[in-house]
């Protein structure tokens, strides 16, 4: 016995050494990220300083993140650009930002009537969509790894001056709106624009547009958009899930050791369900604050506007997809497995509680 515990911590002081050996013998990796959206934001933001603490630690000081707040070194809607470049080595972003150049990209960010978070994460990890992740901005020329490190909750469908009763009552309408769902919407008459988080609230009390949707309630109440407009819109069928990423400039990814490599793979995927945990532990709070101590009108879409939405949308994905064949091989890809995912969700959750 005496013989085996020798042998046994031995064989563990062999493994530590060789663990410090190999950290001490890496390259040491800085990498400079611009983000799309502010530290001070729930979830979106201030779950990066902690990401890249954890990031410092687990790998013994060999990869550091210094992060820099939305245009400090680089505008959000360019972070991609600057990564494939080599203008900066890594960033925060979100695939729907660069949608005007890459229409796909919207497909890895957040897509109207769902896949939700789970179903999403499932595709990604359990299906083909990793895979297409970054075929997509290889085939695109784009020089970057491209990592999810967030999944957030359901958004609010957007914050309005007035209700909304019918199609009409959108015509003309000014408002910023995010990706795919901002198709949907200017096909229905409103001008749309995709403002970052710090102009909407300026544009909002300027009358530069007349509604807006950002994220969800904790966020949304942090931007003060209830100092503006009250009737505040859900479900929001635009973003049932939305999946954030970490693009690594390929030069800097492949400089990295497989230990390395595995490191940032392993955290990223980690912060994701922090991400998730903390987005659906936040929301109540601030809905209930919003109703009992700032006015907010909780409106829910009738099922007609609700199902105008939805063949809306599947109008857009068509068009989507005959301008686009990598548009359509993504959305194909996950349209088949949604399909089959499909027999699960129908069986195995629960319906929306009406009565609620």
């Amino acid at each position: 016995m005496k013989n085996a515990i020798k042998l046994t911590v031995i064989t563990l002081g062999i493994i530590l050494a060789m663990t410090f050996s190999i950290q001490a013998a890496e390259k040491k990796i800085l990498l400079k990220t611009p983000l799309c959206f502010a530290t001070s934001l729930p979830v979106l933001g201030d779950t990066i300083p902690v990401l890249a603490e954890e990031i410092n630690a687990a790998s013994n000081g060999t990869i550091r993140i210094k992060y820099y707040e939305p245009g400090k070194l680089v505008p959000a809607f360019e972070i991609l650009s600057a990564v494939s470049s080599g203008k900066v080595n890594a960033g925060f972003g979100s695939g729907a930002y660069w949608q005007g150049k890459i229409p796909e990209a919207a497909l890895f960010s957040a897509i109207p009537f769902g896949p939700e978070a789970a179903e999403y994460l499932a595709w990604l990890y359990n299906g083909n969509g990793l895979k297409l992740y970054q075929e997509m901005y290889d085939n695109a020329g784009y020089h970057v790894k491209v990592l999810p490190y967030a999944v957030i909750s359901p958004e609010t469908s957007g914050w309005f001056s007035k209700p909304i009763n019918g199609p009409e009552d959108l015509k003309g309408l000014k408002m910023r709106f995010f990706g795919l769902g901002g198709k949907v919407m200017q096909k229905l008459g409103v001008s749309v624009s995709l403002l970052p988080a710090g102009e909407i609230f300026q544009a909002l009390e300027k009358g530069v547009i007349d509604a807006t949707e950002f994220s969800f309630p904790a966020i949304d109440q942090k931007l003060g958009f209830y100092k503006v407009v009250k009737y505040n819109y859900y479900p929001g069928w635009h973003q049932q899930a939305t999946l954030l990423e970490l693009l690594i400039n390929k030069e800097t990814w492949n400089s990295m050791s497989e230990s390395q490599q595995a490191l940032l793979e392993v955290v990223t995927k980690a912060n994701i369900v922090r991400t998730l945990a903390y987005c659906e532990a936040i929301q109540g709070k601030a809905i209930k604050e919003n109703v009992e101590n700032r006015g907010v009108k909780n409106m829910y879409w009738s099922d007609e506007m609700l199902a105008l939405f939805k063949t809306t949308w599947e109008e857009v994905a068509k068009e989507q997809s005959q301008n686009s064949p990598a548009f359509k091989k993504i959305w194909e890809d996950m349209s088949a497995f949604r399909a089959e995912y499909a027999y699960w969700k129908n069986l195995g959750f629960l319906p929306r509680n009406t009565k609620q």
